[in-house]
Parts: C-alpha cells; sequence; structure tokens
C-alpha cells in the first residue's frame, strides 16, 4: 500500500515537492524492517532527528532592534494576555493586530482569521511587483508564541524575501530563533484576495534528510473578509477540516450517504464529546493491526448527536454486530497515514434558509499549491437549541481532477485490511 501511494506521488507529478515526507516514510518502512514487526519503534528522542533550523539572535543588530521595536508597540498587551493566561487566543492576536496597524505596521495573524491591518499597503506592493516597479513592503505574521516578519523588496518583477522568527523564552523575552533569505520562486495574488509566495534556501540539516534545499509556503489573506463568515467556519466547519475524513471531500445528504466515512466522523467527535482522547487506539506494533469492539451506546451517541439518522441506518452503514451490541472499529494505521501539509476551509459566504437551516460556501485554501480555491463545496448546517447542531448534507462545487486531494487516503478497505494484517482480529 505504500509503495502504491508513492506511486500515486508520481502520477500527480509531486514528488519533487514532496520528497521530504516520501523520505521520512521510507525511514519509517526501513526502521519497522530493523526492529522486527514485534518490536517498537525507537522514540524520537533516540533518533534524533529534527527539521527545523536555530539560530543565535541576533543575526544582525539592526534586525534585532527592529524587532524589539515591534516588541515594545504591544508589550502591555502581552504582559496582560500573560496574566489572564490568554496568550494566543484570537482575541489578543486581534489586540495585537489592530495595535501594529495603528502604528503603521501590515500585520495579520498566521491562520489568517483575523482581517489583515495595513492591507493597503500589501496590495500597493502587489501592483509594484505587476509593474516591475521597485518597492519595499514589511509584513509581521502573528503566531501563538512570538511573531514571523518579512522583509520584502521588489525589482524588475522580482521579489526578494528576508525571513525572520522571533519567539519568547521563558523570561518574556523575544529572541530570534532562525533568520533565512530567498527568491519568491512563486508570487501570486489570487481574486480571492489571497497572496501566496514560495521560495528555497538551503539548510544543513534539512539537506541530510531530503538532499534538496528547504522550500518555505506562505499563504496570506489580503482582503477583508465577512467576521460572520469567519465565527461560522470557526464553529462548524474548521473542526473538522479535510485531515483524516472526508466528510467534506464527498458528496452526501441525509437521504443517502454515500461514500460517507462514518469511523472517521467518530474519530472526529468523539473527543470534543467526551473532552478525551479516542482510547482506541492502533498497535504498538505496527504489523498488528489493531480492532475493537464499541459499545453502541458509544459509538450511535457521537454520530447521531451531530447528524440525524436512525440507529438502523447507522448499523448499515457500518459493521455492527448485533449479538455483541457493538460496533466494530479498527483505528488508522501506519499505512493509512496522509501527507501533513493538507488545505484548510474557509467560508466565504452563507444563506439562512427558511426551514431553519444554514447554506454555507467553502473554499479549500491550501499553501502548498498557492492556491485560495483548490476546490468548493456548499455545506448545510441545522442549528438545533443549546448551542448543539447537525450537518444536513455536503456537494462538492467545483474541483478540477481527483489529484486535487491527492493528499488524502482513505481508510484501508476490509480485503485491504486483511492483505497487510493476514486477517488476523
Amino acid at each position: 500500500m505504500l509503495w502504491e501511494r508513492i506511486n500515486r506521488f508520481w502520477k500527480a507529478g509531486l514528488i519533487e515537492k514532496n520528497r521530504k515526507y516520501l523520505l521520512l516514510t521510507m525511514i519509517g518502512m526501513m526502521l519497522v524492517m530493523m526492529t522486527g514487526c514485534g518490536d517498537k519503534l525507537p522514540e524520537v528522542s533516540d533518533m534524533e532527528m529534527t527539521l527545523s533550523e536555530t539560530w543565535a539572535c541576533p543575526s544582525s543588530e539592526n534586525e534585532c532592534v527592529d524587532a524589539e521595536n515591534i516588541v515594545e508597540i504591544y508589550q502591555d498587551i502581552y504582559d496582560d494576555a500573560i496574566e489572564t493566561n490568554t496568550l494566543g487566543s484570537l482575541e489578543i492576536k486581534r489586540r495585537i493586530i489592530t495595535r501594529l496597524g495603528e502604528n503603521g505596521y501590515v500585520a495579520v495573524d498566521s491562520e489568517n482569521q483575523i482581517d489583515m491591518a495595513g492591507a493597503e499597503q500589501a496590495l500597493a506592493f502587489c501592483k509594484s511587483v505587476d509593474k516591475k516597479e521597485s518597492d519595499k513592503l514589511t509584513i509581521i505574521v502573528i503566531t501563538d508564541l512570538g511573531f514571523r516578519k518579512f522583509d520584502m523588496e521588489t525589482e524588475d518583477g522580482n521579489v526578494n524575501i528576508v525571513r525572520g522568527y522571533y519567539q519568547y523564552d521563558q523570561n518574556g523575552h523575544i529572541q530570534n530563533k532562525s533568520t533565512v533569505s530567498y527568491p519568491a520562486d512563486i508570487w501570486q495574488y489570487t481574486e480571492e484576495g489571497y497572496l501566496f509566495f514560495k521560495g528555497s534556501y538551503f539548510s544543513d540539516e534539512n539537506f541530510v534528510l531530503t538532499l534538496s534545499d528547504s522550500q518555505e509556503y506562505t499563504a496570506l489573506r489580503v482582503l477583508p473578509l465577512d467576521e460572520t463568515c469567519r465565527e461560522l467556519n470557526r464553529k462548524y466547519i474548521l473542526p473538522v477540516g479535510y485531515e483524516q475524513n472526508n466528510m467534506f471531500l464527498t458528496d452526501w445528504n441525509e437521504e443517502n450517504y454515500g461514500d460517507l466515512d462514518f469511523y472517521d466522523i467518530f474519530d472526529v467527535f468523539y473527543p470534543s464529546l467526551y473532552k478525551q482522547p479516542i482510547p482506541y487506539v492502533a498497535d504498538d506494533n505496527l504489523g498488528v493491526g489493531a480492532v475493537y469492539q464499541i459499545p453502541e451506546e458509544i459509538f450511535e451517541n457521537v454520530i447521531m448527536t451531530y447528524f440525524d439518522m436512525d440507529r438502523g441506518t447507522l448499523r448499515r452503514e457500518t459493521t455492527y454486530f448485533q449479538e455483541d451490541a457493538a460496533y466494530e472499529y479498527r483505528p488508522r494505521g501506519f499505512e493509512e497515514a496522509e501527507y501533513p501539509d493538507i488545505p484548510y476551509p474557509e467560508v466565504v459566504s452563507y444563506k439562512e434558509n427558511e426551514d431553519g437551516t444554514i447554506t454555507l460556501i467553502i473554499n479549500a485554501v491550501y499553501s502548498d499549491e498557492s492556491t485560495s480555491k483548490s476546490f468548493s463545496h456548499r455545506t448545510i448546517i441545522r442549528p438545533i437549541s443549546g448551542n448543539r447542531f447537525q450537518y444536513v448534507s455536503n456537494q462538492t462545487i467545483s474541483i478540477e481532477d481527483e489529484n486535487d486531494i491527492w493528499w488524502h487516503s482513505e481508510r484501508l478497505s476490509e480485503e485491504e485490511w486483511k492483505e497487510i494484517y493476514g486477517g488476523t482480529r
């Protein structure tokens, strides 16, 4: 199965882009071979592998002073956040971005959940790139524990970037964790209002693993977005997302659930409903396929909290053992792992329907592909009293071809599972 997935990358023309992922996957395969199916893998700390670069601050005196000046602008907000234990919260990030904008900076959060401050400066810089005029721009991207600073210069349509990453230490002092520079190999401003840029730079650590330069992908929303769209996204769509589930990747409705995978949905909602991690985990031995029988009251409670469906329908869509009053459940294993960098959903419009449901239009934003609309889908939500809600349907609106979701892996079929694990249960 792993070799089939690698073959998928070849067919999609994505080998160069995913060299690191493929190499790490092959390393995992070799570790299994070396340790044997009956032994545990070494701990990560024992393997001593790292994919990040760290340089001491400052890389240059002016850069460090500039970073300190930036922090000084919102120091009181940071102090308040430490005192109230709200550092990294959406509201604190919003206050910081607003303050930086008031002081003439272009600023946005790293997850594009807050409107960019100083967006007009970013748009002016993009126009300079298009017109091949000389210009400069600095963008501050706020993260949970610090910020990234992009210093950009353009001339003759080319863009050069110096990116610094700054993080607070345990004493509350800002430190330069890394600084890299690169020309923008990709520079694109989309009609949806996103700025994408990508560049490559040399890193000793990454070269050892990938035998190539490191690549950095950045996606920043420049144009503002309706705050209601953002709130609807955070409540209904982002908690599910596109990772290890097909809820928004396939068409389904309450009359026909199609290829919707309820086991992945169970994985998504169990932690939020029961306020604890899923206890039904894969076996430590990668060569053993774990199988559980989940009591019907637990499995049905998770699914039927978020879907208006009867038990009979759910049992037909899954594997149910009536004599045991339980559902068969096989957790995702090593063979079903997905590429780590995937698109994220963004609600771009909504409509409140007469029957009380809400129709959401969502774009999949994918920085690795430099697109703010990798695909689009229409999802209908049914709000219920007491802050509860149900998912009513999902429909794909636009997708160019199947390679647009190449990063997703379906769960193993019954036949595939038996082939890999020998049919043991």
